[in-house]
């Protein structure tokens, strides 16, 4: 894994870092290869119970992709004949947000500057997100004449709502750290300098807590958002069979009576 990208795992928390705060952490092909990798690594690892995905540096969380070096693989297509620079989000991008949104088990986004294009996707895909206060957000798409990638034609209306996620689809503009929480993209606001902790802090109670009950709720929300009523609650149904039979059931109910802190298992 390249050292664009950090990843280390430690009492059931993997912890990636964007690490190219000289570039306010853009997307280079060895970030997101590192990034991807990172990302699966953590989804697939069983002993891993929460996510922590966050970015070195104190002015951006990351500002999508590096233009610098997109600007070189479109003339490279051009005198090829070719269009293959764009390939990135079927090779990147979504593979990075499946295994975000889809990973059994919970992300906390520590966004610590400036999301911007796919960042801002790679935020969206996360759980929880907890901001700075100096962090702002932009869709940045439409700025350089693209389309929406990394999620967020899916994620961002779900946050704020079809007509506001057109509005900041179409005019991209830095939301602050207090806008977004109003907006419901950031969960918690903290000073930059607490940052770090904070997350961490929210990443490790989450990774002590009862990971098949979490995996269960990410699944069940996210089949809500696109099914009817009546089929919602037959999955309420499937999920709340397999939880209940789960070891954390038993613990947190034996724990509950000996009126105890429980401990989980993850399983």
């Amino acid at each position: 894994m390249a050292d664009t990208v950090l990843y280390e795992v430690s009492d059931g928390l993997a912890t990636i870092v964007l690490n190219r705060p000289e570039a306010m952490n853009a997307l280079n092909i060895a970030t997101k290869n590192a990034l991807r990798d990172a990302a699966e690594a953590a989804a697939a690892d069983e002993t891993v119970r929460a996510v922590l995905l966050t970015a070195a540096g104190d002015r951006a969380f990351c500002v999508g992709q590096d233009l610098k070096e997109h600007i070189g693989l479109l003339h490279g297509d051009r005198e090829r004949g070719q269009g293959q620079t764009m390939t990135t989000v079927r090779e990147h991008y979504n593979p990075i947000v499946r295994a975000l949104a889809g990973a059994a088990k919970p992300v906390v986004a520590a966004v610590n500057g400036v999301a911007a294009g796919a960042g801002f996707g790679f935020a969206l895909a996360a759980d929880y997100r907890v901001v700075a206060e100096t962090a702002s957000f932009t869709t940045s798409f439409a700025g350089v004449a693209l389309t929406a990638d990394s999620g967020v034609s899916w994620t961002l209306p779900r946050v704020v709502g079809p007509s506001r996620a057109m509005d900041l689809l179409l005019f991209p503009r830095s939301i602050s750290a207090q806008e977004a929480y109003e907006l419901g993209i950031a969960h918690r606001v903290v000073p930059a300098a607490e940052l770090r902790a904070e997350a961490e802090k929210t990443a490790r109670a989450l990774a002590e807590g009862p990971t098949v009950a979490y995996a269960a709720l990410k699944e069940s929300v996210a089949y809500g958002l696109t099914h009817s009523l009546t089929e919602t609650l037959e999955k309420e149904d499937e999920l709340q069979t397999r939880a209940g039979q789960s070891e954390d059931h038993a613990i947190a109910v034996q724990a509950f009576v000996n009126k105890e802190k429980p401990v989980y298992r993850g399983r």
